[in-house]
């Protein structure tokens, strides 16, 4: 893109301009105390004593977030709606100097983190020229904590305008002034992730890294000598992936025995040199499709009084249905770290962690890395990777397009680096500084850093595509078999506890071909596709890869990066399906034909789309 469409001396003004009239008459100093008195006389009281709202714009509106600046800043690949916005921001950077002078506003002053090191001061200016705008404050201001002024930090500012009109409805950051704005959207995510974007940059630019990944800590008896270890574990996912739901998940642990987890963060944690991870948010903002029986921490938080639903499902008599997607399919609430628990006879015991942070690595027995994916053709299960797979695992960020929710893209790669889509300026520079943590801890602490792929999507997906007049359609053929939650519970307790069998699969990875309480014959490709199909599959997904390497390698990429990628694509084509299968198979061989059979209704012969189906 053109640098003639950035105007940085405009940005400066803009900025000098704005700076005192943040301090104007027509803004209040506001508490979360006094927010929430205005906020919940607009929301609907459930029959737990919490809150519930609805907003106009369900999602952040990321096609139309743009960032203003130095081309250290800029978008790397840029849309030409992105273009448009930047062309014309000058002028709406004028008028919201003019709305910050005219409309009422509320001022909250809230702080990420809790150490020693690194706790952004965030303050949110909201217009409350709509009464309703109250609750978005409310609920945001309920992640962070209180100011402590004996914990300085970078101050970073977020003005949030939702009357603009939306056919102006954009997010204009301005990253170099610790600044972001964002017009004509309702949306609470839009000021949760402003800041923590505007967090994770400072975090790159400070020896830092910004990680879009949840952690937990799990306390886990060794298989060999029977001893507790303590782990550290980041998990890395795009929305949608279970990223919070893993965070919060107990794995089916003997509690018993002196086993357990303990949720540490959910969503953005800071990478330092040493292993260690600083968080981020004492509430987190979770999807709210959850099951007791599967997802039993974050249901106990949701249904707790202080619980604050956006878009939720709520009846006449106050019963809120976290199923029921009929109005919105993207049900959030903000819940306290303090409200996980499970249950223990019949005693609530909470699953919190003491602290915010994962500690560094000499306190641990051992850090995961664990990627989570969500795909549905041949990916297994759980994969076992190396330093080098997992760098590439981060490079790729890899999942999938749902049928569910686009269907237009149904079957597709997405591919995110880092699964962050939040990153500021070169991607290929985060990718860079995660190699050389990863290398370095690597190097000092050998057998105490894993690296581990997840599918939280399944198996045995096939999607035809068409042609309906002069547009591409889409038809399921037949449907994912999903992996169970409780099976991948299972696979991610094992690999901890160290009982996991792995062999050589079908991506050139160690895939888990074994685990305590699972069958994981389910997962064989031969079940569901030919031999030509896997070959095609795998075929997709290694030019996509090559296709995202060039793009990212454009931005910067080490070298030895590159040569990661390059010697990943040379995957044999012999027989592609793991031998570790074979000797199951001739057992396994009649449940297979009654999985799979031609009279199944979700069966077909028809091989899957080629070759944008998988890349």
């Amino acid at each position: 893109m053109s640098d003639s469409v950035y105007r940085e001396e405009e940005y400066r003004r803009f900025y000098e301009n704005l700076t005192p009239l943040l301090n104007g008459s027509n803004i209040e100093q506001v508490s979360l105390k006094k927010l929430k008195k205005y906020a919940i006389k607009t929301g609907t009281r459930t029959k737990f004593g919490s809150y519930g709202w609805r907003s106009s714009v369900s999602s952040r509106v990321a096609p139309k977030t743009v960032y203003l600046g130095s081309p250290r800043v800029r978008l790397p690949k840029a849309s030409e709606l992105h273009k448009s916005i930047i062309e014309k921001a000058p002028e709406e950077l004028h008028k919201v100097l003019h709305l910050i002078r005219t409309l009422p506003f509320v001022h909250l002053r809230r702080q990420m983190g809790n150490n020693d090191v690194f706790n952004p001061i965030c303050n949110l200016y909201m217009s409350v020229a709509d009464p309703k705008n109250y609750r978005i404050a409310y609920m945001w201001g309920n992640t962070l904590k209180k100011h402590d002024a004996k914990r300085q930090g970078p101050e970073f500012t977020m003005i949030h305008i939702p009357e603009e009109h939306q056919l102006r409805q954009q997010v204009l950051a301005l990253p170099e002034y610790n600044l972001n704005i964002a017009l004509g959207t309702d949306y609470m995510g839009e000021d949760k992730k402003g800041f923590l974007r505007q967090a994770m940059w400072y975090a790159d630019e400070h020896d830092m890294l910004g990680l879009h990944a949840g952690t937990k800590l799990v306390y886990i008896r060794d298989s060999n000598d029977n001893k507790i270890r303590r782990y550290g574990v980041f998990l890395f996912g795009l929305t949608a992936t279970g990223k919070s739901t893993w965070s919060c998940h107990q794995l089916g642990l003997d509690h018993k025995s002196g086993e357990r987890t303990e949720a540490v963060q959910d969503d953005i944690v800071f990478l330092r040199k040493d292993g260690s991870a600083l968080g981020s948010e004492n509430g987190f903002f979770v999807k709210t499709d959850v099951e007791k029986d599967l997802q039993e921490a974050m249901y106990y938080a949701l249904i707790d009084k202080s619980a604050l639903y956006e878009n939720v499902m709520i009846d006449a008599e106050g019963n809120p249905d976290f199923l029921d997607e009929n109005l919105c399919a993207n049900g959030r609430a903000v819940i306290q770290k303090s409200k996980l628990r499970i249950k223990r006879g019949r005693r609530l015991v909470s699953i919190e962690s003491p602290t915010i942070n994962l500690p560094p690595l000499d306190e641990l027995d051992g850090i995961a890395f664990a990627f989570i994916t969500r795909r549905n053709t041949i990916m297994p299960f759980a994969q076992k990777l190396t330093a080098e797979q997992a760098i590439l695992a981060y490079l790729w960020g890899e999942s999938t397009h749902s049928y569910a929710s686009q269907p237009a893209k149904a079957g597709e790669s997405v591919r995110i680096v880092g699964t962050d889509p939040f990153i500021v300026g070169s991607r290929a520079r985060k990718v860079n500084r995660f190699y050389n943590i990863i290398m370095e801890l690597k190097e000092k602490y050998p057998e105490k850093v894993s690296f581990y792929q997840y599918n939280t999507g399944g198996v045995g997906e096939i999607i035809e595509e068409f042609m309906q007049g002069n547009t591409k359609q889409k038809k399921m053929i037949r449907k994912v078999y999903r992996v169970p939650i409780n099976l991948m519970a299972a696979l991610q307790r094992g690999d901890l506890r160290g009982t996991n069998k792995y062999q050589k699969g079908v991506l050139g990875t160690e895939e888990a071909v074994w685990c305590e309480g699972g069958d994981l014959s389910i997962q064989n490709p031969s079940n569901y596709y030919t031999q030509e199909q896997i070959d095609d599959f795998i075929n997709d997904l290694v030019a996509g890869r090559r296709e995202y390497t060039e793009e990212i390698a454009s931005e910067g990429l080490e070298k030895q990066i590159i040569k990661f990628a390059e010697d990943s694509f040379h995957i044999e084509k012999r027989s592609r399906i793991s031998t570790a299968y074979m000797a199951e198979k001739a057992d396994a061989e009649s449940q297979t034909k009654k999985m799979v059979t031609p009279s199944d209704s979700w069966v077909s012969k028809a091989r899957p789309p080629r070759p944008t189906s998988w890349r």
